[in-house]
């Protein structure tokens, strides 16, 4: 729950009425300053002036669609971002990875759940903001992570890889999974692309010191992130 002294600032975009104002009710009471919008074109021209801590954004709005609005977003801001959807499929979640989002939430969802990946989301945020500078920082702009003032150099491919993997911290991500949302293609038993891709992403990593992020393969799943204290 926010801390008394502060008041976290969350842009709400969701059309269905009833669910809007119970989100908005639900969010005030924990304490957080909440501005809510009914479409996409109302939440964009709030998003313009920036300054907010998290946004949750329906992907069917009115006017310019949550997708469309997170690309916009992501332009030239990393505000953490949630998206909803009653839309649930597979196809959806990794399009919203791959243009940006934070966290996907499908509907109908519970407050308790809701009120987990929110607190977690900036728990991340804030941890991220205290990192000293020999913690690794991804650059969106560049599409490199740089550390001690070092760039990998990473491909866009890998670059997507790393940042999908960090986003998803202590969770084993499917091959399947990882092949639509950082090469944009099916997966194929016979297909090494992926591995290709973390073994360089392995090597860039080390080159430039930054041994505490560290991919680890994970038996009949996928890849797994898993990060430890700066040495």
């Amino acid at each position: 729950m926010p801390s008394p002294s502060v008041s976290p600032r969350l842009l709400l975009a969701e059309d269905d009425l009833n669910l809007r104002q119970d989100l908005q009710q639900h969010f005030q009471r924990r304490g957080f300053h909440v501005h809510a919008c009914e479409s996409g074109s109302e939440a964009q021209a709030v998003l313009e002036q920036g300054g907010f801590d998290l946004i949750l954004l329906d992907i069917m709005l009115p006017g310019v669609d949550g997708l469309s609005l997170l690309d916009r977003l992501r332009r030239d801001q990393a505000v953490p971002v949630m998206l909803m959807s009653a839309l649930g499929a597979e196809q959806d979640r990794i399009s919203g990875f791959t243009r940006g989002a934070d966290d996907y939430l499908p509907k109908p969802f519970s407050l308790a759940e809701l009120d987990a990946r929110v607190d977690a989301l900036l728990r991340r945020v804030a941890l991220d903001r205290r990192r000293d500078p020999g913690s690794v920082t991804l650059d969106q702009e560049l599409q490199d992570v740089v550390h001690q003032g070092r760039n990998a150099g990473l491909t866009g491919s890998e670059y997507r890889l790393l940042a999908t993997l960090r986003a998803h911290p202590g969770e084993a991500l499917s091959k399947a999974f990882l092949y639509q949302a950082v090469l944009h293609r099916a997966y194929t038993r016979l297909d090494r692309g992926l591995d290709v891709h973390v073994c360089n992403l392995r090597r860039k990593l080390a080159a430039i010191g930054a041994m505490h992020l560290q991919i680890q393969s994970v038996r009949s799943q996928g890849y797994i992130l898993v990060e430890s204290e700066p040495s």
